[in-house]
């Protein structure tokens, strides 16, 4: 994929950690390492500085954005949801950051893909809603993350989703369903304006989405693709894909696509 020696340039959403002198950016190693192993791409770090980013500017710089998942969840006056549960865990510089580089993604046809807390983000940003407690919904199961067991089987396969023919993620992966990990306890409600569900888990909770007549790859999973290590099967597909797009947008900015074609 870069054989042209062009290297497409992926910002990955950090979240944002309030100590006792000094505030972190901080990005959890797996979402960084993913890109140059499945595609061969250079992660940047975007800090979650919110306003005081210009999110334009940023993503005219950048092949593509990585919406990583996080531990908060997103605050529900984004979307005119009910006051979160006492003790429930938000990131508001996150928010603010992540809502506007969506918008800027969009707009600037920058190849966008969300893991995750960056689905809910993505279906935010367009208008939609989020369950903000999956367990807690009777006719739901328990989406969320074991939390006294190994890495690896914190991402253990967890349950089968049913993938939509003719969706995009079904373009890619080749297949009507597979196995996925889970790690969630938030969820889609209502789809946002643009948003398409592409796949579901059993309990109807909306697993994959795509935007529709987005100008560039616009995709977001619910479960997490970059572990286990390595990553293989549909997970890598997915992540081959984003790379693609991210890197048919690094030849057109350095301008190899235009000398190519002369």
């Amino acid at each position: 994929m870069t054989a042209t020696g062009v290297k497409p340039l992926i910002g990955v959403t950090a979240c944002y950690d309030k100590l006792e002198e000094h505030a972190q950016h901080r990005c959890t190693e797996k979402y960084l390492s993913c890109i140059p192993e499945t595609f061969g791409g250079n992660p940047v770090v975007i800090p979650v500085l919110g306003d005081l980013l210009d999110s334009r500017a940023l993503v005219r710089g950048l092949d593509g954005v990585l919406l990583t998942g996080g531990a908060s969840n997103v605050e529900p006056h984004h979307y005119e949801g009910a006051p979160s549960v006492e003790g429930t865990l938000h990131d508001a510089a996150r928010d603010e950051t992540s809502l506007a580089l969506i918008i800027a993604c969009l707009e600037e046809a920058v190849p966008v893909f969300g893991i995750c807390r960056g689905l809910q983000e993505i279906n935010v940003a367009l208008g939609g809603t989020l369950h903000q407690r999956i367990f807690d919904m009777p006719d739901k199961f328990d989406h969320r993350m074991r939390r006294d067991v190994s890495m690896d089987d914190k991402h253990r396969p967890a349950h089968p989703i049913r993938i939509e023919p003719g969706s995009v993620l079904h373009g890619i992966v080749g297949a009507d369903e597979i196995i996925v990990n889970s790690l969630h306890a938030q969820g889609i409600d209502r789809p946002g304006e643009r948003v398409q569900i592409e796949a579901w888990a059993p309990d109807g909770i909306p697993e994959a989405i795509s935007i529709k007549d987005a100008p560039a790859f616009a995709v977001a999973v619910q479960w997490h693709p970059e572990w286990p290590r390595p990553i293989a099967g549909a997970n890598r597909l997915i992540f081959e894909a984003f790379g693609t797009a991210c890197q048919a947008r690094a030849m057109a900015r350095s301008g190899f696509a235009s000398m190519a074609a002369e």
